[in-house]
């Protein structure tokens, strides 16, 4: 399917209002969710069924030519036959006209997406971790979500309430004011709301076709670079000399006390119990919620405080300087994985991102082995070891003292005067990005190869290791990713 492209000077943006359904509106906002996840369990069954029947077919001896053939699984093709098949099929025939027709048609959308991420996937063509085959979705464990595309989609003058699509009209948590104000003035155009349940609340998520305003940061020439870390969440360095460090809220670690003694309380009701049947008491019920709650907060909090500091600096700085942190790589040491999960390393960079984009400026990501903390921020020379516990950097050539996170900071902001001169920019048919040191790379497998030898895991020598230590270097330019 095309994908939608905006008209020249829109952008499409998100707005989403927490929302404040009665009863009988929260009974059929899940009515939908189920309705989307039922069509979706369909659309699996309805598909893999021909796969399955062709593998039998195959062990049979059947002939290439006279197998069953393949269904596919293209939206239009799902839609035509579920519409087919909702009236006479038993598990759709008494209640599927209940609920929109769009509920019906998100699970369908997402269930052609599944297929085609899986295909695409396998053969090669799709980044990121291998797709498996679409599953169906559990009842207990699906996440309530319906789109809305057609119909009744609008924010109403009052601006405490939207109307959707057999749903009515439903009060907001919060004012609508921004962009009601902006469908009114013609600057906006509601292109498909999503309604979701998540941490305890209904929210609706406009998608919205905006006028882009061109907008400027407050100081356009100048640069900066972010160093994330666990003990300060940011140290900012800009180029002219500033370093700003940004504190560790660390709302987990302060909710810790409280979560430990309600899971206690949780964990000492009669919960549910799946292989027997058993179903969750009352007290457990209103335990867990409790719990939930504090959990839900947590979550609030951190996103209230990484989108503030994200717009802080994206609206101040033009060109903004990140590391590519192997964050999956982090979440599996045991001993810092929690403070990694609760400062949300990868969430910072995603904001930075695009909110660099709408404030007029550029991102800049600096190459996953650039040692930014092993280079003098003065001399540039280059440490061949620094341990995780030296907290102070100190250059044996110039003599610099500098707080290590301070000294990784300034170095991501040198980087982006690399940009302009045609070295080790990532694109640049000149760029020449320098690896003299096998540190910076990937030392150690992480499982031992087939063919090792008794002596040691993984061979007697490994390839990429050096039999003696190199000497401290001076660094140039590194490999960058423009965003």
């Amino acid at each position: 399917m095309k994908r939608f492209q905006p008209r020249p000077g829109f952008v499409v943006q998100a707005y989403r209002f927490a929302l404040d359904p009665n009863v009988s509106q929260e009974r059929a906002l899940r009515s939908h969710c189920g309705a989307a996840r039922a069509a979706y369990n369909w659309a699996v069954s309805w598909v893999s069924a021909s796969w399955w029947q062709r593998r039998a077919e195959q062990s049979y001896g059947v002939p290439q030519e006279e197998l069953t053939q393949w269904r596919s699984w293209s939206l239009p093709a799902l839609r035509k036959t579920f519409n087919q098949v909702k009236r006479t099929d038993p598990r759709f025939a008494d209640w599927w006209e209940e609920n929109s027709k769009e509920a019906y048609n998100t699970g369908l959308a997402n269930a052609a997406a599944a297929f085609d991420n899986y295909v695409k996937s396998k053969r090669g063509q799709r980044k990121g971790p291998r797709m498996g085959v679409p599953r169906r979705k559990s009842k207990h464990q699906a996440r309530l979500s319906c789109r809305f595309t057609t119909g009744t989609i609008r924010v109403e003058p009052d601006r405490r309430h939207v109307t959707l699509p057999r749903l009515g009209v439903i009060r907001t948590h919060e004012s609508t004011r921004k962009l009601e104000r902006r469908v009114t003035n013609g600057t906006a155009r509601i292109l498909s709301a999503t309604v979701r349940f998540e941490r305890g609340r209904w929210f609706c998520s406009f998608q919205v076709e905006v006028s882009k305003n061109e907008r400027t940061p407050a100081r356009p020439d100048a640069v900066v670079g972010v160093d994330l870390g666990v003990k300060c969440l940011a140290v900012v360095a800009d180029s002219a000399g500033a370093v700003r460090y940004v504190p560790n809220p660390a709302h987990y670690d302060r909710a810790l006390k409280v979560l430990k003694r309600m899971s206690r309380r949780v964990s000492r009701r009669n919960g549910p119990d799946r292989r027997t049947g058993q179903p969750p008491s009352k007290r457990w019920l209103i335990a867990n919620a409790e719990r939930n709650r504090v959990h839900h907060r947590v979550a609030n909090l951190r996103q209230d405080g990484l989108h503030k500091l994200t717009t802080t600096i994206t609206g101040e700085y033009a060109t903004v300087v990140v590391e590519d942190l192997n964050v999956a790589g982090m979440l599996r040491n045991r001993r810092l994985a929690r403070k990694v999960a609760d400062a949300g390393f990868g969430e910072i960079r995603r904001q930075i991102t695009y909110k660099t984009g709408w404030a007029g400026g550029v991102s800049i990501v600096a190459d996953r082995w650039y040692p930014s903390s092993k280079t003098c921020s003065g001399c540039r020379a280059v440490k061949t070891k620094l341990p995780l516990h030296v907290r102070t950097f100190i250059c044996d050539e110039c003599g610099l003292i500098l707080d290590r996170d301070a000294n990784a900071a300034r170095n991501l902001a040198a980087l982006a005067a690399a940009v302009p001169t045609g070295t080790g920019v990532a694109g640049d048919q000149d760029a020449q990005a320098s690896k003299p040191r096998g540190a910076d790379q990937k030392t150690r497998a992480t499982r031992p190869s087939r063919n090792a030898g008794a002596q040691r895991a993984g061979g007697a020598t490994l390839p990429h290791q050096r039999q003696e230590e190199t000497r401290d270097r001076h660094q140039d330019t590194e490999a960058l990713t423009l965003r």
